[in-house]
């Protein structure tokens, strides 16, 4: 199987960083699993990732802030991990660009298809929603919201 792209891992707890890493390699990814939020930073810089899944309860800075510094580097879905789903918690994640998000603790087939919808199976572009709200593929090409419909179909 060829690689689906680079998915970047920012996860601290070991256990839970070894099962994402286990599905998304799985999943057909090239996983790169990093355990703080200041690494995550510089990995997305240098890595291209096309997807990045973020704990938001890192313990060298949040997960929201770690998602703005990534913002600046990569145009890449981020999946945000929470520990907790709550109105406030959902309004943070997607107003620091997360382009979906599942809560912890989750089954292995929700994060598998959680990807698939981010970075589909068979397609060279994954769809990330930019701050205006239109959809853009990795490849810099504008995709109304129907068009991502039609592809990912």
């Amino acid at each position: 199987m060829s690689s689906r792209g680079v998915c970047l891992v920012i996860e601290d707890d070991w256990d839970i960083r070894d099962l994402i890493s286990a599905i998304l390699t799985r999943s057909g990814f090239e996983v790169h699993a990093v355990a703080s939020g200041a690494e995550g930073v510089v990995a997305a810089g240098n890595l291209d990732p096309v997807l990045v899944t973020l704990d938001i309860g890192l313990p060298d800075m949040s997960g929201h802030e770690v998602a703005r510094q990534i913002r600046r580097v990569s145009k890449a879905p981020l999946l945000f991990l929470i520990g907790r789903a709550g109105t406030d918690d959902e309004v943070a994640s997607i107003s620091s660009g997360a382009a979906a998000y599942l809560t912890k603790p989750f089954q292995p087939q929700q994060l598998q298809e959680t990807a698939d919808q981010l970075c589909p199976v068979n397609r060279a572009v994954c769809y990330v929603s930019d701050p205006k709200g239109s959809e853009q593929g990795r490849s810099g090409e504008m995709l109304w919201p129907s068009a991502v419909a039609e592809f990912v179909e």
